[in-house]
């Protein structure tokens, strides 16, 4: 079964206020994918792993019928609270037993989740559910993130990246199928029509307290508070009035550009 990291009620309602959606250049590349499989229009998307629904909302706009899915009861709690399209809904269940009949799903996806599942059980429910030319999306965003602010970019990105360091010592082993680009899951699809990308680049809008949050709703932030809660949150707080002072601004509330890297795995079964 997945590994669960994201249940309690407190980290999903940081994971929905934090968490950005699929950057315009990552949406283009699994769309631009998908209508050269002519894999839309269709019926059926399922976004595995989907958290409180930001990936979800984005399949909204393409397919006639979006089912998010999550191991975690309190996600899918507040992806439900979330106003969507009338055409999505969620529930809860593992990624690697899909409530759905075999070659039932048009496009199966998954946004910074899959290297939570079990990969070789995963892979065989993805080639279960699929029908015979269905395709399936599997991204991350990369751990080697950048801010952009004015001249004081470089300065901003070193305060951020000292505290995200601070913040990996406390990673899940699971980590390292993010640092290996998806490698591993990539391998594992069991579809010869496949490929893997590794340079998407994606400036995501936010603000000095968006950038705080973001740690904050990781699972090893969670971890990290769990095991010394004062030290943690006192590196986020200075961390924050780090920021400010580089920028030269008094409000959390100052727009800042979050450039992240995408890994994206495409695959298409045969028909």
């Amino acid at each position: 079964m997945a590994t669960q990291m994201f249940e309690g009620r407190g980290h999903a309602a940081v994971y929905q206020k934090y968490r950005f959606a699929p950057g315009k250049e990552l949406q283009h590349t699994i769309l631009s994918y998908l209508r050269e499989k002519k894999a839309i229009p269709a019926e059926l998307a399922v976004d595995v792993g989907c958290g409180s629904g930001q990936g979800t909302h984005f399949l909204g706009e393409h397919f006639k019928k979006v089912v998010g899915t999550d191991i975690s009861e309190a996600q899918i709690q507040e992806a439900k609270a979330t106003p969507c399209m009338p055409n999505i809904s969620y529930l809860v269940c593992p990624a690697e037993e899909l409530p759905f009949q075999d070659g039932s799903v048009d496009v199966l996806t998954s946004f910074t989740a899959a290297h939570w599942f079990q990969l070789e059980r995963f892979a065989r429910e993805a080639q279960r559910v699929l029908r015979p030319g269905g395709c399936v999306a599997i991204s991350t965003y990369t751990l080697d993130m950048s801010l952009r602010h004015g001249d004081c970019s470089q300065q901003l990105t070193r305060v951020f990246r000292e505290c995200w360091d601070e913040i990996l010592k406390y990673s899940n082993d699971k980590v390292k199928f993010v640092l290996d680009d998806y490698k591993a899951i990539f391998e594992s699809l069991p579809f010869p029509d496949k490929k893997r990308i590794t340079d998407i680049y994606d400036p995501i809008p936010m603000t000095v307290e968006g950038v705080v949050g973001y740690m904050e709703s990781t699972s090893s932030y969670q971890t990290f508070k769990k095991n010394d809660p004062a030290a943690a949150t006192s590196l986020l707080q200075e961390t924050e009035k780090r920021m400010l002072e580089t920028m030269g601004v008094s409000s959390r509330e100052t727009p800042v550009e979050f450039l992240v890297r995408h890994v994206c795995v495409l695959g298409c079964k045969g028909c």
